[in-house]
């Protein structure tokens, strides 16, 4: 299909003072587009916007990914201070990933340390959503993103519910790093009935990374994430996690996951504890899920890609608060765990389960307060 003339469209409703650019039936093939405040986005069933592949659909600009404020590609769908912003219908948005999960691939296997952000590498996320509150995201599936899938940060009172969030299998491909939801320095924040199968973690809460992230004279543009729901979910087979914290990550508080259900996704729950970056997370409740998974628990240093930037001492990583109850739960291993001594776990309590097990392994080791 030819490209389509979206932002020409988001602008026209713009200067007219808002309104909503509604797609019908049909096929949408764009690059980047950036929406503005007061327009949204409604995709009615058979309406699907398909990303371009050529870097010239996505030209750098300053943005937010991996931790840091850099100069990097856009999302293919973009809202920045768009207070009030919604994407809804029973549309899709489609990344086209496979030719770019193709290139990452084969360059893994050349290069042992091709990074996410590798040189010459497209890999757009499907969408930013960036210094906005009140937003709303529903009925929508988002498929097959080039990198990360949907992306959030420093956005306040967000929904992100009935829709699905998808990165296929194509001819024994997976989607690298195609995160389901990044939630990036934002609070009150709500994931509710949400399928999610994709290649990499599925509620990932982060917020910056680095041996100073959590100096605000360094790091500006880092902050901690606050108050999360997730709900009523379904992750599916090609999963990695289903609640990650972690790994750019300095503060998170108050997270709650409950009545989510299990389909042979790789962990529940992954406690990523960065070596090079001083972490705190508290009061994690993990309640109510069902089905079957690798592991109950994963908690490992994260080492991957880190630098210490000259720092001498290994900033602590602490978890104060993580409890996980009334979970009905079939698994390999209970706990996967791996323990340094700058990971502290405090205040930790995993009563109350029912969880088959082939290895129970051992569960982390707490520090008194």
């Amino acid at each position: 299909p030819a490209v389509w003339p979206l932002q020409a469209q988001i602008d026209a409703l713009a200067a007219q003072g808002g309104g909503t650019l509604t797609l019908g039936p049909g096929v949408y093939k764009t690059g980047a587009i950036f929406f503005k405040p007061g327009v949204n986005l409604h995709l009615e069933e058979g309406a699907t916007i398909l990303g371009v592949d050529e870097d010239a659909g996505y030209p750098m600009r300053e943005t937010r990914i991996e931790g840091e404020t850099c100069v990097y590609y856009p999302a293919l769908v973009n809202a920045d201070g768009c207070d009030g912003f919604t994407i809804s219908g029973k549309g899709t948005i489609d990344g086209h990933g496979l030719p770019t999960w193709r290139a990452f691939w084969a360059c893994r296997k050349a290069k042992r340390n091709c990074l996410n952000k590798e040189p010459g590498l497209v890999r757009p996320r499907l969408l930013y959503v960036s210094n906005s509150k009140n937003v709303d995201v529903s009925g929508v599936t988002f498929k097959n993103s080039k990198f990360w899938t949907t992306h959030y940060y420093r956005c306040e009172n967000v929904l992100v519910h009935d829709c699905a969030i998808v990165a296929e299998v194509i001819d024994g491909v997976r989607g690298p790093s195609t995160d389901a939801v990044d939630i990036d320095a934002c609070r009150d924040f709500t994931v509710r009935n949400v399928t999610m199968d994709v290649n990499d973690d599925a509620v990932v809460v982060k917020g910056g990374k680095g041996p100073w992230a959590d100096d605000p004279a360094r790091c500006p543009g880092n902050g901690p994430s606050e108050n999360v729901l997730v709900e009523d979910c379904l992750f599916k087979s090609v999963c990695h996690t289903c609640l990650t914290l972690g790994s750019e990550c300095t503060a998170v508080t108050n997270v709650v996951m409950r009545n989510c259900r299990l389909d042979g996704p790789s962990n529940l729950v992954n406690v990523k504890m960065r070596y090079d970056t001083p972490q705190h997370y508290a009061n994690v409740l993990v309640e109510g899920c069902t089905g079957r998974c690798s592991s109950f628990l994963r908690a490992k240093p994260w080492m991957q890609f880190t630098d210490m930037k000259g720092r001498t001492d290994v900033p602590e990583s602490v978890m104060d608060g993580l409890v996980m109850r009334g979970n009905t739960i079939t698994c390999s291993t209970m706990f996967s765990v791996e323990q340094q001594p700058y990971m502290i776990f405090r205040n930790c309590a995993f009563d109350g389960n029912a969880v088959t097990c082939a290895n129970p392994g051992t569960p982390p080791r707490q520090t008194a307060p």
